[in-house]
Formats: structure tokens, C-alpha cells, sequence
């Protein structure tokens, strides 16, 4: 490998990820918090709990920024090609474009990341922070990075407010606390963050959206026709086909269902 590659966007945003996130846990252990006092008194279970779900966060992290998030390839794998087997015997409501910059077929809900340079299938959006798109194979993890990532804040901001002391002179508690102050202000930002995204993002799977549907769908051909969300299915079989892959089968199909659904009302 190259010795510029290691100075690439990617590598350098998961290294200041990891680094950040266990120099927060540095810190926390070193002051005088409540993680600090169950050490010295020996109860060592919600210090390895916590250390435990601090790591587990990060692989989440790391699994949901190196995975490939549902890219469209040229040549489909085995399970792609009965996909798109199962797509040619549905009437097209809308017909498939190809994409002017990779020239892939695009199926359904798929968009071409000009970051990743590549098709993603259902696209929801590209993460700077994760230096990777979120799209049809990683979405629910990052779902669950992010609920994993918010107790661990929370649980971390709890612990950084145990160790502030306010009644020391000014001078001495700047010298004393004033590192794990900045660390409490920078988990409120995160957790105010990470919660706000946990929100929309779980709001969005509960009616089967994107990001990039909800904010583009007025750029969307295949939504623009339409007055409401053609994928929506209800909450639970929203929740089912998106964390347990249930109903499954192409995005047309469903289009298809609700098209012919529409046709018979409108009979």
C-alpha cells in the first residue's frame, strides 16, 4: 500500500473516530468520577460494561464505514440476478434510467454518490463522519450505531457531570476540571447530535423513506407522480423489511402492487 493512502479522507476521519472516542474514556477514568470511584472501590462491573459498550460502538462504526453499503454493480451477483429476474416480469410503472456518470442500470431507489463515485442502491445519504454512503446493506446498522452510540453518550455525559466540582476558587477548578468540562460540553453536543439523527432516521424507517427521498421527492420521477409514499407499508411491515429483510423482493414489485392497488380502487 502506498504511503499517501494512509493520508487518504477515510483513514484519517475513522483514526480522529477512534482516537477521539477513547480519549473521552481516558479522560473520564482519570478524574474523579463515579466510573474513577467504582474502580477504587473494586466493583469493576459497570467500568467493563462501559468499556465494553464503548468498543462495541466503535466496531459498529467501523462495520457500518468499511462495508459495502448495496453498491450497483456491472456483473450482478446470484442473488442480484434472480432480483433482476423477478423485476422483468413486472410491467414497469416507470421505466429504469441508466446513469450518466458509472452507466449502470439503476434500479429503483438507487443514486449515483458522487463522493463514493458509485451507485447505492436505496441511497439515504453519504456520511462524512463515516466516510461512506448509507444505503440498502449498511442502513441498519448504522440505525443500530447510532442507538448504541447514544447510551454510551448519555452514560459518558452522566459521568463527566458526577466529576465536575463547582464550589473550588475559579483558578483551581480551571487546572483541576477544566478537561473534563470540555469533554462534558463536547458529549452534550454529540448527544444532542447523535439523538436528533437516531430520531429522524427511525421516522423515516417507520414509513419507509430516505433521506434523499424526503428532502429530493420533488426530484424524484417516480415520487413526483405520486401524492403519497408508494413503499410505505405500514409500520410493522416497514420495521420487518427493513431490520429482518421481510417481505422481500425488488423495489418495482412493490411499486407494481401499488399501482395495480390503485387501479382497482379507482375501478
Amino acid at each position: 500500500m502506498a504511503p499517501w493512502a494512509l493520508l487518504s479522507p477515510g483513514v484519517l476521519v475513522r483514526t480522529g473516530h477512534t482516537v477521539l472516542t477513547w480519549g473521552i474514556t481516558l479522560v473520564l477514568f482519570l478524574h474523579d468520577t463515579e466510573l474513577r470511584q467504582w474502580e477504587e472501590q473494586g466493583e469493576l462491573f459497570l467500568p467493563l460494561t462501559f468499556l465494553l459498550l464503548v468498543l462495541g460502538s466503535l466496531l459498529l462504526y467501523l462495520a457500518v464505514s468499511l462495508m459495502d453499503p448495496g453498491y450497483v454493480t456491472t456483473h450482478p451477483q446470484p442473488q442480484e440476478e434472480s432480483k433482476e429476474e423477478q423485476t422483468a416480469m413486472v410491467p414497469q410503472a416507470i421505466p429504469l434510467r441508466r446513469c450518466r456518470y458509472c452507466l449502470v442500470l439503476q434500479p429503483l431507489r438507487a443514486r449515483h454518490c458522487r463522493d463514493c463515485r458509485r451507485c447505492v442502491r436505496r441511497y439515504d445519504h453519504h456520511c462524512p463522519w463515516m466516510e461512506n454512503c448509507v444505503g440498502e446493506r449498511n442502513h441498519p446498522l448504522f440505525v443500530a450505531y447510532l442507538a448504541l452510540q447514544l447510551v454510551v453518550l448519555l452514560w459518558g455525559l452522566y459521568l463527566a457531570w458526577s466529576g465536575l466540582r463547582f464550589f473550588q476558587p475559579w483558578g483551581l477548578w480551571l487546572r483541576s476540571t477544566g478537561l473534563l468540562f470540555t469533554t462534558f460540553l463536547l458529549l452534550s453536543f454529540c448527544s444532542l447530535v447523535v439523538g436528533l439523527l437516531l430520531a429522524s432516521h427511525l421516522y423515516l424507517v417507520a414509513i419507509n423513506t430516505t433521506t434523499w427521498e424526503f428532502i429530493s421527492s420533488h426530484r424524484i420521477a417516480y415520487l413526483r407522480q405520486r401524492t403519497g409514499n408508494p413503499f410505505d407499508r405500514g409500520l410493522t411491515r416497514n420495521l420487518a423489511h427493513f431490520f429482518c429483510g421481510w417481505p422481500s423482493g425488488p423495489w418495482e414489485t412493490l411499486w407494481a402492487e401499488e399501482e395495480e392497488e390503485g387501479s382497482s380502487q379507482a375501478v
